[in-house]
Parts: C-alpha cells; structure tokens; sequence
C-alpha cells in the first residue's frame, strides 16, 4: 500500500499507542468511478474507545488552498469514518487532526475547523515516551521500522549528539 513516509510514521506511532489503523482509505465510491476522498490515517483505540483522523502533509501550499483542502477531507471524513471499522461500537465524536512539515502557529492553530499539530510536536510526542523505552527491555517491534529506528535514536541519543555537536553543545542529555 503506497503511503508517504510521515504517514507511515503517524500510523506507526498510533498502533503503537494501541489503536487499530486503517490507511490511504478510499471511501465514497462514485457511480461513475473514483472516489469522494482518500483518508490518510483512521484509528480507532478500543479502551480509550477513541476515535481519530489524521491528515499528513509535506505540501507548502498557501493557507487559502489548505483550507480548502482540509475543510473537504474532513468533511468527507466525518460523513464515511463510521462506516471504516464495521461490527465495532464508534464513538460519535471523531478528533481530527492535520500534521504539517511546512508550517508554523504563531497566526493559526486550526485548518478546516480541526487542529494543526507540527512534525516537530509529532517528534516531541514520540521521543518523549520512547526515551524511557529500552532497545535492550522493550525494543519495537520490526513491523515498526521507522519508529524503532527513532527508538535506536533516543537509546543512543549520547552517542548522537556527541557525533553531531562534540562537546560544543552544553547541553544535558538524560
């Protein structure tokens, strides 16, 4: 299944945190062909009973067509998302999110009515919890390729900052 990079890491990161996932959904088949929309990642976390849509992008575009954008996928994801995990009781609230590479959020926080996060928060999230998650007790498991390697990153992160800074940083690195 084709999915960008920051896709697969948010779908990582989720089935991680414990929700099912389903990717690059297809949903709204026309009568004539193709779609209403795609949905990049729908995870639903059965004990929290936690419903969430996550829109990735490494785009540049300008506000204006991300609003547009963003608005639309939403849309389409509230009207389909109950349909993507059939025989399971779904919450009716859906959280939805769109994660940015490009952006900042001194003069916006939301898109399409729905929350911005950065890859940078992203990043923050995900080493935040795997700095206590031992290679050597509790290694990731290999269906998880890139959040492991971010797991080998916080282990050695000593060893990382040494090689990227010497000892010019000044930095304490627990």
């Amino acid at each position: 299944m084709a999915t960008n990079h920051l896709e697969q890491l948010v779908a990582e990161w989720y089935e991680f945190k414990g929700y099912f996932i389903r990717r690059n959904v297809k949903v709204g088949r026309r009568e004539r062909g193709g779609y209403e929309g795609e949905l990049d990642i729908v995870g639903f976390h059965p004990q929290q009973h936690h419903l969430i849509h996550i829109e990735t992008s490494l785009d540049a575009a300008s506000w204006a067509v991300r609003e547009e954008k963003y608005t639309k996928k939403f849309e389409v994801g509230k009207k389909y998302i109950p349909t993507l995990f059939k025989g399971l009781e779904l919450p009716t609230d859906i959280e939805q999110i769109a994660i940015f590479l490009f952006a900042a959020k001194q003069s916006r926080t939301t898109v399409g009515g729905r929350r911005i996060m950065l890859v940078s928060e992203l990043l923050e999230e995900i080493f935040h919890t795997l700095r206590s998650q031992s290679i050597y007790k509790n290694m990731i498991d290999e269906q998880k390729p890139i959040l492991r390697t971010l797991q080998f990153v916080a282990e050695y992160r000593k060893h990382i900052f040494s090689a990227l800074y010497g000892n010019d940083i000044g930095l304490s690195i627990e």
